[in-house]
């Protein structure tokens, strides 16, 4: 199996790096026709601080508080036990909520609302425009220190993959309309960070590699590189895979867009830092000769 493996690593990085371009013209439709269905972090909304038992727990909470307010309402705990954060969406003109300890009274918990206020959609806007920001930011930094660390065709195979994992991620959310909130764009955040130290591993051994055989065709360089950092890509993988599933599965509602975004970098990260970020300084010409030390010009 491995021997056929490496026999044929050329042509499955061809055919993964042509799935991926597929995927990517797939999630730029999604995200361009359907669009993202923002979070109240976004687009402004009620926010309800209240008290109870402390025994309540929030699987208790957001059942009642969904059939109640007839939409996905966001339960955070506070600092204090028993405390809450209740967030949902501005009623429409016309409708009024019922009152929250009408809501919560099959608990018997003894509710008591301490505060509600309304964030306005010009915060929302603000912070939209500043998560675009920062992820621009991001971008730019790490392009700055590819160039640095790499020269140009390595370094433009690895920022392909970071847009590549990127956009597979918020295709996803635009497909599935799931909420898009903070924690979310914190977790592509994160996604931008663990695919690029899996770029910078195998772009790495990509440059060893060439200065240490020149003569030695592009390709088989790359499958030598990726054959030498795929036991350790696997198993940095699979442990945050497992991590992240935890995560998933205990960590609640709260979590649950935050972890499902983190799984799909971490999956499409692996796959994309071996085949599109390997790819791409193959079709460029990426030679040898790029990292070879210029000979000193002698003197007359």
């Amino acid at each position: 199996m491995k021997n056929w493996i490496i026999t044929n690593l050329t042509k499955l990085r061809y055919m993964t790096g042509i799935v991926s371009i597929a995927l990517m013209v797939i999630s730029i439709s999604f995200i361009c026709i359907r669009g993202l269905n923002w979070g109240l972090d976004f687009t402004g909304g009620v926010v309800s601080e209240v008290q109870m038992n402390s025994q309540i727990t929030s699987s208790e909470i957001e059942p009642l508080m969904d059939a109640g307010f007839k939409q996905d309402v966001v339960v955070i705990a506070a600092d204090e036990p028993g405390r809450w954060i209740l967030r949902y969406a501005v009623p429409p003109k016309g409708v009024t909520y019922p009152d929250i300890t009408q809501v919560l009274d099959p608990l018997h918990a003894q509710v008591q609302v301490l505060n509600t206020s309304i964030v306005g959609p010009q915060v929302g806007a603000e912070m939209a425009s500043q998560g675009g920001l920062a992820l621009l930011v991001t971008m730019l930094c790490i392009l700055g220190y590819l160039s640095y660390r790499f020269e140009w065709r390595l370094a433009a195979g690895a920022l392909l993959a970071l847009m590549h994992d990127v956009i597979l991620a918020v295709g996803f959310f635009a497909m599935t309309q799931m909420e898009f909130n903070l924690t979310v764009l914190a977790a592509i955040l994160a996604i931008l960070g663990y695919s690029l130290n899996d770029s910078i591993v195998i772009a790495d051994r990509i440059r060893e590699l060439l200065i240490a055989k020149p003569k030695q065709d592009i390709e088989a360089t790359n499958n030598e590189a990726i054959i030498a950092t795929f036991s350790r890509t696997m198993v940095t993988s699979g442990t945050t895979l497992m991590t992240i599933s935890s995560l998933w599965l205990l960590g609640g509602a709260s979590l649950q867009g935050f972890s499902i975004a983190m799984f799909i970098g971490v999956l499409t990260g692996t796959w994309s830092s071996i085949s599109v970020g390997t790819l791409l300084p193959e079709f460029v010409g990426l030679k040898p000769e790029h990292y070879l030390p210029k000979p000193e010009s002698q003197d007359p």
